[in-house]
């Protein structure tokens, strides 16, 4: 499965007066494309830290003091806000706690509906522009590299590579105007039915006015694939202008009902007319761009849609595609082969880098110029035209320079981190001494761990390493041919991109159309109302909306259905679900009860001060729990069939100024042992999919049952699916 994020040994703090709380403790997890992750534990457990940090949204006293978070290539925790700033809500949005917190109070939802997919519509253009040419060109260098300086060949490969340029040129000019005809037919249909609408009403309309520009405004939407004006269009117009001059008189009469019975039928019938053109199916106009540049002269209007693609598509394979895609194939192989050989090299190098961070004494100069030449070596060693970007290899010089600069500014800062706690120290039992009482307190020298920074050093070389090993690994399995053909389709979506634009009118039938897809009722009327205009849920609803406007690849819902009620919350659950496998989203959902994730999350991450105590499917997690704090929260989760009386956990979660140091659930956790006192457990594998932190996995621990509550909470279970599957 694709990987659509990673989070790599992610640690994060913040400071405050009373020293640097610990909220989120080296961990890693990965989000699948298409899978709901779910992400479990108490208040101050650090589930919603860690997804601010996704979203690059961390309070101002938070530091990210290790790990990556890697997305598309990028590492997020070293990109500038300007980068983020095209990735949040376009690429990663989220749904937040509190749904009237999250809206302005002061602009009405349909503006906020329609804001993201302006702006972000105007910066999708220009990077497909980039993406596209850029691809190209490298395609072309690779193609001309095969050629080993064959003249003839490498003016036919830039005769092919312009030859593919210019077809799509030619594609995205005959697209773009379809597009700006449908746009006016989707926008004219919008306009018939406000007006409609507010006929319905009884609203004050200018009806000859209305209807003279609408009659107008159809010859804008004319075109043999969208709307065709035909004998039935032409009389329609006619009847229609007929009735607008009627109407607006009988109106001036005071009598409304031939408006009712006459002109808004009429208006429901072409906005039907124009419902049905644009739900028409679209030309390829990849493949009808290469024919009609080499045809400019042909009419092809009254050939339908299906015939007409089949035709181009035979027309453009045997011309000109059959033979760029064998060319492309092999510059795609020599490419791949090239790098394969790079990243043996690097291989060993890595090895030998590595050695030297083992080292407890690291001099600046020597790490910096081991690293820099490293990285050097690693770009060279990239192979640029996957299209699917390696994480690892993409964003490699800037986490192990993050890295390197953490290690360095900590080596420096502890000493001066040390005399200032000193000092204070000292001034405070002077004053004791004297007989005083300070009214401050001596703020804790917060040190960075030297360790642990040499660790990341390390961390980010062995994850490279791995990578390597893994495209060795899997060289004999490269098809040329395949990459070739999706390097293509690729660059087909980019083109497409380019010309895709959207206007207001567009934004707004798209945001009235998100308001349906989210269950609001008459979005019309709703779209003009501000949020205090609504209930809680569907405000919630209409945050809902504002994260799917720009259609993004991520959707991170933390706690959304926390200030709901327990009816609303099963609505916007099952909303979120729906969303998800229509949409083919990755959900991260947080949340603080196992209950609310039984039904949606395909896997858990269960978290306890600031590190995830269990991880597994949702399978994993319900019907083989491992971890005492998973058992607690499974304890404490009430159902319909619990007869026994729930388990509270007891205590409170630690301080994370001075954190625990073995299991941080010890304290609370009736099970625990010596060792958990005092050493933090490993992440015990329990099969595949399963892991958790617990030193009751160890071989040498006695074996533990979970409470009753939990057992027969999973026989009930294991029962009611057996019973249901038949």
């Amino acid at each position: 499965m694709e990987k659509k994020l990673e989070v790599k040994n992610l640690v994060i703090s913040f400071r405050t007066d009373a020293g640097k709380v610990q909220a989120v403790r080296d961990i890693s997890f990965d989000l699948y494309k298409g899978e709901t992750l779910a992400i479990v534990g108490e208040s101050g457990s650090g589930k919603s830290v860690t997804n601010r940090a996704v979203m690059g949204i961390l309070a101002g006293n938070g530091m990210i003091e290790g790990g990556e978070i890697i997305y598309d290539g990028q590492d997020l925790v070293q990109i500038s806000e300007e980068d983020f700033h095209k990735l949040r809500g376009d690429k990663i949005a989220m749904i937040f706690q509190d749904p009237l917190s999250s809206l302005n109070p002061i602009m009405r939802v349909g503006k906020q509906l329609t804001e993201a997919m302006l702006l972000k519509g105007r910066a999708s253009q220009r990077n497909a522009r980039k993406i596209f040419n850029g691809k190209l060109k490298l395609l072309n260098a690779a193609m001309d590299e095969v050629a080993q300086g064959d003249s003839a060949k490498v003016s036919e490969n830039n005769g092919k590579c312009h030859t593919f340029d210019t077809f799509c040129i030619n594609s995205t000019k005959l697209e773009s105007k379809y597009n700006e005809i449908h746009r006016a037919a989707e926008e004219l249909q919008l306009d018939i039915d406000d007006c409609v609408f507010l006929l319905e009403k009884k609203q004050k309309v200018d009806i000859k006015a209305k209807v003279t520009a609408f009659v107008k405004r159809v010859d804008s939407t004319l075109h043999p694939d969208i709307v065709v004006k035909d004998e039935q269009l032409t009389e329609l117009l006619a009847q229609l202008s007929e009735s607008g001059n009627v109407a607006s008189a009988k109106i001036h009469e005071g009598e409304t009902g031939y408006v009712t019975e006459t002109l808004i039928p009429l208006l429901k019938q072409l906005s039907g007319i124009l419902g049905q053109a644009c739900a028409k199916d679209k030309p390829n106009y990849f493949t009808l761009g290469y024919y009609m540049m080499r045809n400019p002269e042909a009419n092809l209007d009254n050939m339908p849609i299906e015939e007409l693609t089949e035709m181009t598509r035979k027309y453009l394979d045997e011309e000109f595609m059959l033979g760029f895609i064998d060319d492309g194939a092999q510059g795609l192989q020599y490419s791949h082969n090239k790098s394969i050989a790079l990243k043996k090299e690097l291989l060993t190098a890595t090895d030998e880098v590595l050695e030297y961070f083992r080292n407890e004494q690291l001099d600046k100069k020597v790490a910096y110029d081991k690293v820099n030449a490293i990285a050097k070596q690693e770009e060279a060693a990239i192979d640029r035209l996957e299209v699917i970007k390696n994480s690892v290899e993409y964003t490699f010089r800037s986490s192990i320079h993050s890295a390197l600069k953490k290690y360095f500014a900590g080596l420096a800062k502890n000493p001066k981190e040390e005399r200032r706690f000193e000092r204070q120290t000292a001034k405070r039992e002077a004053l004791i001494a004297k007989g005083k009482t300070p009214d401050w307190k001596v703020v804790p020298a917060a040190l960075f761990d030297l360790e642990l920074g040499r660790k990341n050093i390390r961390a980010v070389l062995h994850s490279l390493r791995a990578s390597i090993r893994k495209d060795l690994d899997s060289d004999s399995a490269y098809d040329a041919k395949a990459k070739m053909v999706n390097l293509i389709d690729y660059l087909k979506e980019q083109a497409s991109a380019v010309v895709y634009k959207v206007t207001p009118k567009m934004a707004k039938a798209k945001a009235l159309k998100l308001l349906e897809e989210v269950g609001i009722p008459e979005p019309a009327i709703r779209y003009r109302q501000y949020p205090f205009e609504f209930s809680g849920g569907m405000r919630q609803r209409i945050v809902i909306a504002i994260a799917l406007a720009a259609n993004p690849d991520i959707l991170i819902c933390d706690e959304p259905t926390t200030a709901l009620d327990v009816t609303i919350q099963a609505q916007i659950l099952e909303l979120i679900n729906r969303i998800k496998a229509e949409r083919h989203l990755s959900v991260i959902f947080i949340t603080h009860n196992l209950g609310v994730v039984a039904n949606m999350a395909d896997r858990i991450a269960v978290m306890y001060a600031g590190k995830i105590v269990e991880y597994g499917t949702a399978d994993d997690v319900f019907y083989d729990p491992r971890h005492p704090y998973t058992w607690a929260l499974l304890s404490s989760m009430p159902d319909l069939e619990t007869k026994e009386k729930l388990e509270a956990i007891p205590g409170t979660p630690p301080n994370m100024i001075f954190p625990p140091k073995g299991d941080a659930f010890a304290a609370r956790n009736k099970f625990a042992m010596e060792i958990d006192f005092e050493e933090q457990p490993p992440m015990f594998k329990i099969s595949d999919t399963h892991y958790a932190a617990t030193w009751l996995l160890h071989p040498n621990a006695p074996k533990v049952e979970p409470p009753k509550i939990v057992t027969d909470r999973i026989e009930r279970m294991k029962k009611k699916e057996a019973e249901s599957n038949g």
